[in-house]
């Protein structure tokens, strides 16, 4: 027997969206009025409201559904970074204020709040970029993996990057200069915050990030394509790492 959306009952929308989850009709049929012939609904109107409410929500939740899951991390970096924006404007205004207490007492308290909730929000970014990308969080620190990932807008358009491009990620001002003006042209971008490129020595500095880079694509594309954590990437990121910089050792 064929099995129209409606025939559950479509008390309320969630009725109705599970009826369009499973209906799966044999052949055509004029659906308006066996709907208002069952009884379910009272008129052809009253069934086009509850199938369009049903439709919309249906297809609300398919897009949750297919949405990444790295792009609760893109929103949640972006907040970060919204937040360290507004805490430090904050704090710095309460500094300027200071000399009328109350006032200024009941500012802090909303400095500290904002700063509680980046906090907070900061450690929710670190377990989730864990999940998501466990060999980029190994070897970038889960922060600087998951400004990654929001920078280049999802893992996904990050594994398909050439290192060359991971690598000036997040320095596009400074490249856009270099194009124009004939600048030099970036080094590093976000990759300059991990230790592996700002410790080592300026001469060095570029072949640090080069080699930082060509690791953090290739850990990009296993968390992207396979999920699983391989160690070795950043055991060998390790020693390459210690040999550039021991070249500005000694002598």
């Amino acid at each position: 027997m064929t099995a129209y959306w409606f025939e559950g009952g479509v008390e309320d929308v969630e009725d109705a969206v599970e009826g369009l989850r499973n209906e799966a009709p044999e052949e055509a049929a004029d659906l308006p009025s066996l709907a208002v012939e069952s009884g379910v609904f009272t008129d052809e109107e009253h069934y086009y409201n509850r199938l369009h409410e049903a439709t919309l929500e249906h297809a609300r939740r398919r897009i949750e559904e297919l949405e990444p899951e790295d792009s609760a991390v893109v929103h949640a970096v972006r907040t970060l970074d919204e937040l360290d924006d507004a805490g430090g404007r904050l704090r710095q205004r309460v500094e300027d204020w200071r000399g009328d207490s109350e006032p200024v007492a009941e500012a802090e308290d909303v400095v500290d709040a904002v700063e509680d909730a980046r906090e907070e929000l900061r450690e929710r970014v670190e377990r989730e970029v864990r999940d998501v990308a466990p060999n980029l969080s190994k070897i970038a620190g889960p922060l600087l993996a998951a400004r990654l990932i929001a920078e280049a807008g999802g893992l996904d358009s990050l594994a398909k990057m050439p290192s060359g491009t991971l690598q000036v990620l997040g320095a596009e001002d400074a490249l856009f200069r270099h194009l124009q003006d004939g600048t030099p042209p970036p080094k590093h971008g976000l990759i300059y915050l991990h230790p592996y490129v700002h410790e080592t020595t300026p001469e060095h500095r570029g072949s640090a990030a080069r080699c930082l880079a060509g690791k953090l694509s290739i850990a990009a594309r296993v968390d992207r394509y396979s999920g699983d954590l391989r160690p070795e990437l950043k055991e060998e990121l390790d020693m390459k790492i210690q040999e550039i910089q021991s070249r500005g050792e000694g002598g």
